[in-house]
């Protein structure tokens, strides 16, 4: 009786326990969805994003910034599934969607992030196929 009792809990449980997950994902869905079709109107040859090109825009030093953020790494650290820390020492969540999975939930908040960070890392803003690309890589860690 114990072990029905528990089987049928588990299975009453498991799609309260899998819901939240889906709603956070939802939003992260819809914004590649939105930065492929913008890459793809910018290259008609895009074809999906890698998580290996992400990892190499998330590690590589770069000189169009601002001196003291050369790379992603400089603030996030070299694994996103530690915390970082901003130049003045303010802790950062790690960014791995495994460790903080409410991350790249809210459009508004990448919006601003991708903003603000491509144009000190790279003294630019990134492209679709950038976002994407390192948007992938983040979800996968």
């Amino acid at each position: 009786m114990k072990t029905a009792t528990t089987a049928l809990l588990a299975i009453l449980l498991l799609p309260a326990l899998l819901l939240p997950v889906s709603s956070v994902a939802a939003p992260r869905d819809a914004l590649l969805a939105s930065l492929a079709a913008a890459a793809k109107a910018a290259d008609p040859a895009f074809s999906g994003f890698s998580a290996s090109r992400g990892e190499k825009l998330h590690v590589t030093r770069f000189a169009g910034g601002k001196a003291q953020t050369p790379s992603c790494t400089s603030c996030h650290g070299d694994n996103p599934r530690s915390a970082g820390r901003t130049p003045v020492g303010k802790p950062i969540d790690a960014l791995a969607v495994s460790v903080t999975p409410t991350r790249y939930s809210d459009p508004a908040k990448v919006e601003k992030w991708f903003t603000r960070n491509c144009n000190e890392v790279l003294g630019r803003q990134c492209t679709p196929l950038e976002m994407g690309d390192w948007l992938s890589f983040m979800i996968a860690q």
